[in-house]
């Protein structure tokens, strides 16, 4: 199984997938998911390309879909964690290159820590189903090569090979997997929120180039494309590691706190309307835009981009762990 279809990664991830291109396929505890139309594809390749483990091609695609099944219950252990923090979730998307999770926590060292977290928890969680189900079946968990078993369970076995791949795969120090998303919560305890981002980035882009010498000495194309991906994900984080420095070198109002991330909003013309396009400051009176009076009655937040009524931010709190 490729390992290119063992990622994990959270909302700001998929730069080349949309759920405008997928498939709904279900809605559970108010969360769609949706399959992405280029998994299909891929799918009947990777499927092919794995009959041979196999005695028929069912057992394969049953491989296949229970690997993208262990995906989707790390991926509403998410959901659950960020509900539990009181963030939103509001789709799961499958596509070639893994499972991504459209949540939106409260970004706070705490909340990200327990929703990152949560990923690997549940790979652990069937880590210990698959290990006592191979126990009863007495299938052997370190042999190479299994002795003559039928189908069930040689699924069996590489379903919880797959899941510890899965787990150790996430656990890179690569923003914005688990494992980066992790590094990235300890660093935050010693360093401000953007330089933590800055050195979970960095340690992201020198784990990346491992994966990429790693493709190159397995000659595998899959590896090279998922290193690729991760490449750009990181560049992109980044630049907006950049932009939260520049953020919290501006003055501040110490008085007014962002009611999601607990941030002080800069002072100064940082926001723009969303009808003439004006800079404006969101919190001078009297909340409309100078050019084109356009009444404001709320504002997003630079560093969470949470959207909230100006009247909320007065009422909020300075905790932020």
């Amino acid at each position: 199984m490729s390992l290119a279809t063992l990622g994990h990664v959270g909302q700001s991830a998929p730069m080349f997938t949309g759920r405008g291109k997928s498939l709904r396929l279900f809605r559970v505890s108010g969360v769609d998911v949706y399959v992405h139309w280029s998994w299909l594809f891929v799918a009947l390749w990777q499927i092919e390309n794995r009959s041979h483990v196999y005695s028929s091609l069912t057992s394969a695609a049953a491989e296949y879909l229970g690997l993208f099944a262990i995906l989707l219950i790390c991926a509403f252990g998410k959901v659950m964690a960020t509900r539990q923090v009181g963030g939103r979730a509001t789709g799961v998307l499958l596509w070639p290159l893994g499972c991504t999770t459209y949540v939106s926590s409260l970004p706070r060292r705490g909340a990200e820590l327990w929703r990152a977290a949560a990923g690997p928890l549940v790979n652990v969680g069937l880590f210990l189903v698959f290990t006592a189900l191979l126990w009863l079946d007495g299938i052997p968990l370190t042999a190479k090569s299994l002795p003559a078993v039928d189908d069930l369970d040689r699924l069996l076995r590489n379903l919880w090979f797959l899941n510890i791949v899965v787990l150790l795969f996430n656990l890179l120090p690569i923003y914005p997997l688990d494992g980066g998303r992790i590094l990235r919560t300890l660093l935050w305890s010693f360093l401000s929120r953007a330089r933590s981002l800055y050195v979970a980035v960095l340690c992201g882009f020198l784990a990346t180039l491992a994966l990429g010498y790693w493709a190159l000495y397995r000659e595998s194309i899959w590896i090279g494309v998922l290193a690729f991906y991760l490449f750009l994900t990181c560049r992109r984080n980044w630049e907006r590691a950049k932009g939260l420095v520049v953020l919290e070198r501006l003055p501040q109002r110490k008085e007014l706190f962002c009611p999601s991330c607990h941030a002080h909003p800069p002072i100064g013309t940082h926001w723009r309307c969303q009808q003439c396009g004006t800079r404006i400051d969101a919190f001078a009176p009297p909340s409309e835009c100078p050019q084109c009076k356009t009444v404001f009655p709320g504002t997003q937040c630079q560093y969470c981009q949470e959207s909230h009524p100006i009247a909320a931010w007065a009422a909020g709190s300075p905790l932020t762990s």
